[in-house]
């Protein structure tokens, strides 16, 4: 009761500051009703745990990006545990800056999250072909290594503007991502049963294991859904971690249906599966 009183209003985030989570964090608590402090964890699980364990009231979690694909450890974490349910989707457009104390013709040695230095790829091997390039565990932290060095390492960061800003950077060049639509998924998790669903929900999203010793076995899932109209935008899969060849899959759908028709595929869909969660029904919000 007391980890549940402390945990109101909070919501944790992968830090440190000056993060693409951060920023999401930071869009998503302006746009609610309520008061939200943002607390830093140092890796997408230990943000996860903090609700499970009710230090948080919520976390806000990458689940998947626009070039690079999946968050493994968000999907996995999300697959071995039943505490837990998506209260909102936000999908979060990525800026991409290289920020520095040195000039742009001094840069000798590059700091990033592997995500960016790979949506980056094909700037850095135009204007940094002999620049090496380091992997950091976030952006944030790229932008304080270098911030730690002095102007003549030739260091440089591949990170957010208010992360170089916090740790004394100066911008080189801005938007140097490949691909400018590039974005990132977002779930925010709370405690299963704490809230309601919201009333603009427009999306479900359901995870189960299926025999993978049987064959057709995922085609008479998917066909539990298309004969009832229900649009799937999203089907991924993941090892389910017992013996080899098993997998777990994750569906996004959209409620465009009534909810007598989506239960009764659900219904029909849980026969076919070893198990079957729900993880809530959930609005998408497209910052």
């Amino acid at each position: 009761m007391h980890k549940e009183k402390h945990g109101k209003g909070r919501m944790a985030i992968l830090g440190p500051l000056g993060t693409h989570s951060e920023a999401a964090g930071r869009y998503l608590a302006a746009k609610l009703p309520e008061s939200v402090e943002l607390v830093i964890y140092p890796d997408i699980f230990a943000a996860i745990q903090a609700v499970e364990e009710g230090e948080t009231e919520s976390a806000i979690v990458p689940v998947e990006n626009s070039l690079e694909g999946s968050i493994n450890v968000t999907l996995d974490t999300l697959a071995h545990t039943d505490a837990l349910c998506v209260l909102r989707e936000l999908v979060w457009p990525v800026h991409n800056h290289l920020m520095a104390k040195c000039g742009i013709g001094e840069v000798r040695r590059i700091l990033s999250h592997p995500q960016p230095i790979s949506q980056c790829r094909e700037y850095l091997r135009a204007h940094f072909p002999k620049a090496e390039l380091i992997k950091t565990p976030s952006t944030a932290r790229a932008a304080e290594l270098v911030a730690a060095e002095p102007a003549s390492s030739g260091w440089a960061a591949i990170c957010t503007e208010r992360a170089g800003k916090l740790n004394g950077l100066h911008t080189l060049a801005t938007e140097i991502q490949d691909n400018m639509a590039n974005a990132t998924r977002f779930f925010q998790l709370v405690r299963r049963g704490s809230t309601e669903a919201l009333p603009e929900a427009t999306k479900t999203l359901v995870i189960c294991q299926m025999d993978g010793t049987r064959a057709g076995a995922l085609y008479e899932v998917l066909r539990e859904f298309a004969e009832r109209g229900i649009n799937m935008t999203r089907i991924e899969s993941r090892p389910a971690r017992t013996t080899l060849g098993a997998y777990i899959f994750f569906f996004d759908l959209e409620l465009g249906c009534d909810e007598a028709t989506l239960a009764e595929s659900l219904s029909a869909v849980r026969e076919k599966c070893i198990w079957l969660r729900s993880l809530g029904k959930f609005p998408l919000i497209v910052a």
